[in-house]
């Protein structure tokens, strides 16, 4: 953890994940988070594995570096708690729809009306603005909403979820970088804002940045769809012993790899070696590069490919993570001694800061049963 933002405290009354892991960062980075969590939990709390009813392995990784406390929002008494919180926080973070968050009193306009100063960001599933925006949203729903799950069919055309939860967490960087440009607008101004970070627009401007491809013009010249990425042979490559994914991408990456294999042909062909014919035909040198894979080994390639500074890397799976050497030489993952939950692989941030003080990280706090912030340590600034 860093001191980088030292002083800053957030009340984060998000659930699940899309929320938590943004406001992981912001703990990561030094901010006083403090989680509030209605009478039952955080649900993502009761999601397996885990060693106790309250504490799986998910929130675990999800909400370190906060401070826990339990309020009724729903009683008199929880509300004026909530107030009571919100006179010494700078930013103020959830995820609920917007009739929730007014039926609970938390909507933009009371909590801007009587703290003026709060930065308000909300991460709902939908925009506010629009007919969707008192629908429930998940990672699931969203995917199949934004194109991602169509993008990710089989080769029969069925749509399929990636297999992971993709919109929670570019989501949650979203409303983490929200959250940090509201806290730089307070500090240089003095003035609150409200921000509206929902998960739907947000994924859809993410997966459109290159897919809107042909239309981008008026009128289009062409359809949306990224080329280069749709190509059915942009792939990892089978080679004689197991598969490798290889992206020959500047204009001297192709000519020397098709120099370094005897293809002078192609090494000299105006189309491989002009940027714009080049994006034109990348799909039949994908094609061809799957089909000249298959001449050598994995350690064959790679050596190959390495010495013409070609980026290339074996596949690996998320078992081959907990071993992989680059991983292990920058210390990615730690041990750490849980005070409920014993000992626990800890992954971490994956920033690293210069000049700014470090400290060690607090593991994620038990549900507490109180309406006064667990601590596992004295945090500074808070």
């Amino acid at each position: 953890m860093y001191d980088l933002l030292k002083g800053a405290r957030v009340l984060d009354l998000t659930t699940i994940v899309l929320g938590p892991f943004a406001t992981r960062y912001l703990g990561d980075f030094g901010a006083d988070v403090i989680k509030v969590e209605p009478p039952s939990g955080d649900l993502f709390r009761y999601v397996r594995p885990a060693r106790s009813e309250d504490m799986g392995a998910g929130y675990l990784n999800s909400n370190r570096n906060k401070r826990a406390v339990t309020l009724d929002l729903k009683s008199r008494e929880g509300k004026e708690q909530l107030r009571s919180l919100l006179e010494g926080a700078d930013a103020m973070v959830h995820n609920m729809r917007p009739v929730t968050a007014g039926q609970l009193g938390i909507d933009p306009e009371s909590i801007r009306k009587a703290f003026p100063q709060i930065v308000y960001c909300c991460a709902a599933g939908y925009a506010s603005g629009g007919r969707n925006a008192d629908l429930p949203a998940y990672d699931d729903i969203i995917q199949a909403a934004c194109g991602a799950a169509d993008l990710n069919a089989d080769d029969k055309g069925a749509p399929k979820f990636l297999p992971t939860i993709i919109c929670d967490k570019v989501g949650g960087l979203h409303l983490a970088m929200a959250v940090l440009a509201g806290l730089l607008h307070l500090a240089k101004s003095g003035q609150g804002c409200c921000i509206e970070v929902p998960m739907y627009e947000g994924i859809a401007s993410f997966l459109l940045s290159e897919h809107l491809d042909g239309e981008t013009f008026v009128p289009a010249s062409g359809t949306t769809g990224y080329g280069r990425v749709l190509s059915p042979y942009r792939k990892p490559y089978a080679t004689k012993d197991g598969y490798l994914a290889v992206l020959p991408y500047s204009t001297r990456n192709w000519v020397e790899f098709f120099t370094t294999i005897g293809r002078i042909d192609l090494a000299e062909a105006d189309w491989v070696r002009d940027p714009a014919l080049r994006s034109d035909h990348i799909r039949e040198l994908y094609e061809i590069l799957a089909q000249v894979m298959l001449e050598r080994s994995n350690s064959e390639w790679l050596q190959m490919l390495r010495d013409l500074d070609i980026p290339c890397t074996p596949v690996q799976s998320l078992d081959d993570l907990l071993e992989d050497e680059h991983l292990n030489d920058v210390d990615f993952f730690s041990e750490i001694d849980h005070p409920t939950e014993g000992r626990l692989r800890s992954v971490r941030s994956p920033f690293w800061v210069d000049g700014v003080a470090q400290q060690s990280d607090c593991p994620a706090p038990p549900r507490s049963a109180e309406n006064t912030p667990v601590e596992w340590r004295k945090r500074s600034g808070g």
